[in-house]
């Protein structure tokens, strides 16, 4: 069972069904800053692997190119298991304008690899997980990228939150979105490892 401290906001059920191919999507819905959390979205019966699924959300396109850059498709294709922390389209426009074209330059590919793996982690983490792993280390979770930095899980305001190598945070908003290799998670902004 779900920890309830996570929860998907509003609007994420049409994520989680474009994630998993689902014939029919709702327009996802802004929530207020103190919008109560959601439950979380249920399992659906076709399962694709990680990128498929975000080749599926319209709300990842910019992901995608990222990964198609990086040469990540077939990495991210293969058995796994991973967990992914997804930036949205929202999240990659609210870098400093230039920098997602300067990342998808060819000299940037190694940066750009970098960015993006620092969004996985080995293994698969669901919100259970998670929230286990953060309340066994006393309120913070240390998870290790297969950058190889580190990102600093807590729970604010019943919200997964993430903290970055540079200071930098992104909310988890939609869980456990199961792919045949792994899960991803939904987060509001782009995580930035150590420079």
């Amino acid at each position: 069972m779900i920890d309830p401290k996570i929860r998907i906001l509003a609007g994420a059920s049409a994520i989680a069904m474009a994630f998993t191919l689902a014939a029919c999507s709702q327009p996802e819905e802004p929530a207020a800053p103190d919008a109560a959390p959601m439950a979380t979205a249920e399992p659906a019966a076709m399962e694709t692997n990680i990128v498929a699924g975000a080749q599926a959300s319209p709300d990842h396109t910019t992901l995608v190119t990222a990964i198609q850059t990086a040469g990540l498709v077939e990495t991210l294709s293969g058995p796994g298991p991973f967990t992914v922390f997804a930036p949205t389209n929202a999240a990659f426009e609210k870098l400093p304008a230039g920098t997602v074209d300067t990342l998808m330059q060819p000299d940037s590919k190694d940066m750009l690899t970098s960015v993006l793996t620092y969004h996985v982690v080995a293994g698969e983490m669901k919100a259970a997980d998670l929230m286990a792993a953060i309340e066994a280390g006393g309120g913070t979770a240390t998870l290790t990228t297969v950058e190889g930095d580190n990102l600093t899980a807590t729970v604010v305001n019943g919200a997964v939150q993430l903290t970055d190598a540079r200071g930098g945070t992104a909310m988890v908003t939609a869980t456990d979105l199961d792919q045949s290799n792994g899960v991803i998670h939904v987060v509001d902004t782009v995580l930035m490892p150590a420079e």
